[in-house]
Order: structure tokens, then sequence, then C-alpha cells
């Protein structure tokens, strides 16, 4: 009797909350033939529940590792950032070989520490530039090729220029587009207005207030023209926090649906509540949506849906324009405040041939789904 060839270990690594959902949902493809972990190196992992097991230290830095504001690396290395280097280093030594691939999702932190590390032979999803503005520097490419064995890029200028140096790169398309996470949430059945929008106030330290300001935008609209709000509530945010800024009250008319949680009202203005995981629910039904996340605007913009962004001074200027080069007019960006959001907000709700130019400017500028399968193939062969 032959044994059969016990199944192959796949590690995969993700630094980041949209990264940890495009990794997870890659997970789930794959653990019917592998024996999948995966290593969220910040946060959580709550992406990952019901997949696959979690292993390694995870860090939290007050900026949840985004880069989009002023100084945020200085206030992270003040408040004990690179205290979460060295477990990160003892760990990526203790796991050599342990693993028949591994799979990195996200930018070239992991691939440097890698390098440091003696990994080799890597797959790595770049899912942090998109080649319409900085590109690859002399030490990211010399890393990559170093530490790399397959490189999915979302541009090909990204592709060409790693390739080279040396390394083994294509572009397969926007793998952010594949990856959009659906749960169990039937946001359909609660419209009752013309139009709807969702709400990503993100997922880090400014949630709450960034809330806060939807909502007093929401607030200046004519009645008539309010339409229904679905809230995607990213995974570690209290509901509770949500509440206190906006000064909308809990209601508890929870259904059996798992990733219901619920609603926010003041008796003028309801905002439906689902749990992050079913993201995509909501944008499905939406026609706009109100964003300060990250791999989430770039997602809703791919399915065609305007995103209203607020502006504040604390933005790293370089980062938001750098991100503008390639959401073009498809992502409006306005002055922090009520009043600024509920304009642009009242001109898009006004105007569907407004609508439909912008959406389909981010459907152009973010591209379509399919990148996922040139990702599983290789990792499969």
């Amino acid at each position: 009797m032959v044994e059969a060839a016990p199944r192959q270990r796949f590690l995969i690594i993700s630094n980041g909350h949209g990264e940890d959902w495009i990794a997870s949902a890659i997970a789930a493809r794959l653990t019917d033939m592998f024996l999948v972990e995966a290593w969220p190196v910040l946060g959580s992992g709550n992406a990952y529940a019901g997949i696959c097991p979690i292993v390694g230290p995870r860090a939290r830095l007050e900026s949840g590792g985004a880069r989009t504001a002023k100084g945020s690396l200085r206030r992270d290395l003040s408040k004990g950032g690179l205290a979460t280097i060295p477990p990160a280093l003892r760990y990526m030594r203790s796991i050599r070989n342990r693993y028949d691939r591994i799979l990195v999702v996200g930018d070239a932190i992991v691939p440097l520490l890698a390098w440091i590390t003696g990994h080799r032979n890597l797959y790595y999803v770049d899912c942090y530039k998109t080649g319409a503005a900085r590109l690859y520097s002399g030490l990211e490419k010399q890393v990559i090729a170093r530490t790399c064995r397959r490189v999915f890029c979302r541009a090909d200028n990204l592709a060409g220029l790693l390739r080279g140096a040396g390394v083994d790169a294509t572009a397969p398309g926007n793998l952010m587009m594949d990856t959009i996470p659906f749960g169990d949430y039937d946001a359909q059945s609660r419209r009752t207005q013309p139009l709807a929008i969702t709400l990503l106030p993100g997922s880090r330290g400014e949630t709450a207030e960034n809330f806060a300001r939807q909502v007093d935008a929401l607030r200046r609209l004519p009645a008539e023209l309010r339409p229904d709000v679905f809230l995607a509530v990213a995974g570690e945010i209290p509901v509770s926090d949500l509440a206190e800024a906006s000064g909308l009250s809990r209601t508890n008319l929870l259904s059996a649906e798992g990733d219901d949680l619920g609603g926010l009202s003041d008796g003028a203005i309801t905002v439906h509540l689902l749990r992050g995981r079913a993201m995509g629910n909501a944008l499905a039904v939406s026609d706009i949506v109100l964003s300060q996340a990250g791999t989430a605007t770039t997602q809703s913009l791919g399915l065609g849906k305007p995103v209203i962004h607020m502006t504040s001074p604390k933005d790293r200027q370089s980062r938001f324009e750098d991100e503008q080069r390639l959401f073009g007019e498809a992502r409006i960006a306005v002055p922090g405040d009520a009043d600024a959001v509920a304009q642009a907000l009242g001109r898009l709700l006004d105007s569907a041939d407004e609508r439909a130019r912008l959406g389909a400017i981010g459907r152009e500028r973010i591209g379509g789904p399919g990148a996922i399968d040139e990702v599983l193939a290789a990792l499969r062969a």
C-alpha cells in the first residue's frame, strides 16, 4: 500500500488590515489542498477567522501601519514601534525551512525582514505600489531580487522594473478586485430609498471622529434627499465608540444574519451596521461611498462607486497626491468638515449622469478582477 504524500505547508504573511482581507481570500482558496497558516504582522488578524490558524507575534502600532498622516512613522517609533521588530525577526528566523512555500501580501517591509533573516524563494503580492506614482527604489529592487521567487505587481511598469533586476515578475491585474469580502448580510432587504451609500470611516485611530463627520454631513442634507446608509465596521472598532461620537443610539433589532450588527439612529437618520467582512454586500447595493479607508477605497472605485474622501491637515501630502494620480476624478477629495462633505454628496445624489461618469473613471483606473487566478496557479504548481 502506497502512503499518501503529506500535504505541503503554506505560510501567508500580511502586514495591514486591508492586506489581511486580501491574503485571507487567497488562503480560503488553498486550504483544500494545503496546510495553510497565516501570520498577520499587524493587528488581530480577524480576517482569517474560520479560514486558517494564525501564528507568529502581532505588532500593534498607534497608526495601524498607515502612512497617510504626517509624522506617523515618527510617532510610532516614539511610542515603542521599534520594540516590535526584534520579535518579528526572531520569529522569521525560527521558521526557516518550516514551510514549503511562503506568500507575502503587502509592502516591501516583509521581504526586507526576510532578507535579514535568510529567507529566499518567497512569493510576493505587492498590493502597495500602484505604478501611478513612486516606483521601486534601488534598495527595494535589490531586496526583492534576493528574496522573491515570483512577484505579482499591480502595474506593468512595476513588473518591468523588477524584470530588469532579474525578478520573475508579472502584472496580472489588481488582486484587490478579486478579494472584496462578502458575508452573511442582506443589504438589499434594508433598502427603502431610491439611492444608498456606504460609509467606510477607516480602521484606525480616528475612525469614530471620521464617522461623526460623515453623520453630520448626512444631517445637513434635505430630508427628501437622504439615502439609505450602510456602515461597514472594521473588526476592532467598538460600535459604542461610533455611537458616542455621532450622537446616534444603538438599535437592538438584530436579524439572524451572521454579519448584522443592528443599527444606529436618532429618529431622522438610520445607519445600518454590518461587519467589515461583509463590506461587499453593502457596496453592491450602494451608489456612492464615503471613505477614509485604504484598500476598501480602491475596491469601491473598481466597482464603479464614486468615493468622497475627507482631507485633513494631518495628511502626508505626497502620499495623498500619489493616490490621487491613480484615482483621478473618481475620488472626490473635500475638506474634512460636514458642510463640504454634504455639498459633494448632495451633488452626486442629485445627478445620475455624474455618478455614472465618475463610476466609469474608477472602473477604468482600478481595473477588474481576474488576477487571483494567476497567483493561485503559481502557488499550486
